[in-house]
């Protein structure tokens, strides 16, 4: 008995402190998730608010211009991190990073040239198609198995196209969704190239040589289209490239802190910030099939994400 006794004690403890220690470290991923939707909702608004900068600059800055002054901006930004930051720019991607920032312009322009051109709500909704896209290049590139739910999640995905798109309408298709698709589909390249980058460069050396190598390579066609901007429009550039700047680090960030799962369907809300936004600024009204066509995008997205974290589960 004098030797079961302490015995019991000692394991009832150890479970007693194992127990603490579990509670301890599920709380500390609460708040990381948390902080990381946190992170996802700015992302959200701040994108919103970009958008509607690049419609007040649309009918005075060329977008290739655009292109070059969010890059620029967003460099000057970064750079106390560039040089605080040892080693950031070791990396065994150089032509991968050029090629990234060569589709990124691409993206670039075609949303710049979306967001002029039709309703800044419809470019949204046609922008949440981009992990569709993913899928589908996932599936043919990197031989990735295309399961049943993701299936249906594509098919989910083209039906909310089609209701935001409204290809039945006399006027037919207008040309700003259809930048705005293939700024989805290079969008969806960039991610497809980021893949295999992430085994071993961190996240900060992928937004630094994206940056530097941006600026460059936007700056030739933008020096065929130039016209110097105002001092009011260099001042809402210089915003727009820092907001640029500062989203792509908030939502590496956010990505970090939180599964992409639970990340992932806060950005949706970006789609009613753009909404208020534009009725605000410009009386722009949401067509319902936009929001019908937006729902259905955010529902394949919702499966795409529960398709990607069943996956992990089975292979861990």
């Amino acid at each position: 008995m004098s030797i079961d006794k302490p015995r019991r004690n000692w394991t009832g403890g150890k479970a007693q402190q194992f127990s603490l220690v579990e509670r301890e470290i599920a709380t500390g991923q609460d708040r990381s998730a948390l902080l990381g939707v946190g992170l996802m909702l700015i992302v959200s608004a701040l994108m919103a608010v970009d958008s509607v900068l690049v419609r007040l600059l649309s009918d005075s800055v060329h977008p290739f211009v655009m292109g070059f002054t969010r890059a620029l901006f967003g460099l000057l930004a970064v750079v106390p991190w560039l040089v605080t930051k040892r080693g950031i720019l070791q990396s065994e991607y150089r032509y991968l990073h050029l090629l990234r920032a060569v589709l990124k312009l691409g993206a670039l322009v075609s949303f710049f040239y979306a967001f002029a051109l039709a309703s800044l709500a419809d470019v949204t909704a046609i922008a949440f198609t981009s992990p569709i896209f993913v899928t589908i290049g996932a599936w043919l590139f990197l031989k990735e198995k295309l399961l049943a739910l993701r299936i249906v999640a594509v098919a989910l995905g083209f039906a909310g196209v089609i209701f935001v798109l409204r290809p039945g309408q006399e006027s037919g298709i207008p040309v700003g969704l259809l930048f705005a698709l293939s700024g989805a589909v290079l969008t969806a390249l960039i991610q497809l190239i980021l893949k295999p980058m992430t085994a071993k460069d961190s996240s900060e050396t992928l937004v630094s040589w994206n940056l530097i190598l941006l600026v460059p390579i936007a700056a030739l066609p933008a020096m065929f289209v130039w016209v110097t901007p105002s001092p009011g429009e260099w001042a809402i550039l210089a915003i727009q490239g820092v907001l640029g700047a500062l989203s792509m680090a908030l939502a590496t960030k956010a990505f970090s802190l939180a599964d992409a799962s639970l990340i992932t369907p806060f950005d949706f809300l970006r789609l009613p910030f753009v909404a208020i936004l534009g009725y605000l600024f410009f009386s722009e009204t949401v067509p319902f099939t936009t929001w019908i066509g937006g729902a259905v995008i955010f529902l394949a997205t919702l499966l795409m994400a529960r398709s990607a974290r069943r996956r992990v589960m089975s292979q861990s």
